[in-house]
């Protein structure tokens, strides 16, 4: 039985070592075809979004306001949706987005992590507009997770940022099956790099990727799925509504001349023009491809560089969203 169980580990580690040769061997041709295919992209047709509908959560700050903004440059009927809160700036998202050329936006308030909530705002926008055309799912919310912390707190976490996805997806596809549509998911790259005290956030990001990888070959090709892996944006992805106890993220001062952060302006019009191009995947900025590439091939390697830029402690008491987030 040991001799059996020596060889069962030994061919496991053999075929393993193997088809990493291999892969070393073939990633010169593996990179010149991703080139290719980045290359090609470039010259693809660009979707039209002239009086095309897209449907954005989250819409009242960070990325989705900024989707808003460049959807509505393009041309697109916008239906944005944010939850209703004292400070929201829904209605001023969109006035501005009817100011830089979109025809009509209806706004609405509602709870992505209400099933019902999500089935009326989809059914409203499609009642409004007559049609659904982009589905962005971008509405979540992040905290920083601690041991000594009610686990119980993280529960809204999970009900927006994975729920809050499936929910408004499941009432749109009908209606995207009609116009050869597509989905939108902001994943975020945490979903894959795991960064330390974000156990949550990053299993409800991680949760979302399988899914919808799933869901592509369900729907496609009459519907295009379209997974965002952004790393370092400058943006804000909490409220202090659903902050854990003035638990805060704090990453080393230098982290920025190490991996750059990426203004949110040229991230999100990185996004829609992908989107209009129908990638099926996008990571901003594009580097953090490389860590991921890390991630799987070296975890030792990944493991000693989280360590380096990420404490091993959480500071209380300061009540700050995250700004840099993955």
């Amino acid at each position: 039985m040991y001799e059996a169980y020596f060889n069962n580990k030994f061919t496991n580690a053999l075929v393993f070592y193997v088809f990493l040769l291999l892969l070393i061997l073939l990633s010169p041709f593996l990179f010149i075809w991703e080139l290719i295919n980045a290359t090609w992209s470039f010259f693809q047709r660009s979707e039209s979004m002239l009086g095309k509908v897209v449907l954005i959560t989250g819409a009242s700050s960070g990325l989705g306001e900024l989707m808003a903004y460049e959807y509505a440059k393009r041309g697109a009927r916008l239906a944005i949706i944010a939850i209703k809160e004292p400070e929201s700036r829904l209605e001023n998202v969109a006035d501005k987005a009817r100011e830089l050329g979109s025809p009509d936006v209806l706004f609405l308030f509602a709870n992505v992590s209400n099933v019902e909530e999500c089935r009326m705002f989809v059914g409203d926008t499609v009642k409004h507009f007559g049609r659904l055309d982009h589905l962005v799912c971008n509405a979540g919310i992040a905290a920083i997770y601690s041991k000594n912390i009610d686990v119980t707190k993280f529960t809204p976490m999970m009900d927006i940022n994975f729920w809050g996805s499936v929910y408004p997806t499941h009432f749109a596809i009908p209606h995207l099956m009609k116009t050869n549509g597509k989905i939108i998911v902001n994943a975020s790259s945490a979903g894959v790099l795991n960064p330390p005290k974000g156990g949550f956030y990053n299993a409800s990001k991680a949760a979302l990727i399988s899914f919808y990888e799933s869901l592509r070959f369900e729907v496609s090709p009459t519907i295009t799925i379209t997974i965002l892996t952004l790393g370092l944006v400058k943006t804000n992805i909490t409220t202090a509504k659903y902050s854990t106890t003035g638990v805060g993220l704090h990453l080393r001062k230098d982290l920025g001349a190490v991996l750059p952060t990426m203004d949110p302006e040229p991230c999100t019009k990185a996004i829609v023009d992908g989107v209009c191009r129908g990638a099926t995947s996008i990571t901003e900025p594009r580097f953090f491809k490389a860590l991921f590439l890390i991630k799987f091939l070296f975890p030792q390697l990944h493991r000693f560089y989280l360590g380096l830029y990420f404490p091993r402690t959480i500071k209380k008491g300061t009540g700050a969203p995250m700004k840099n987030s993955c």
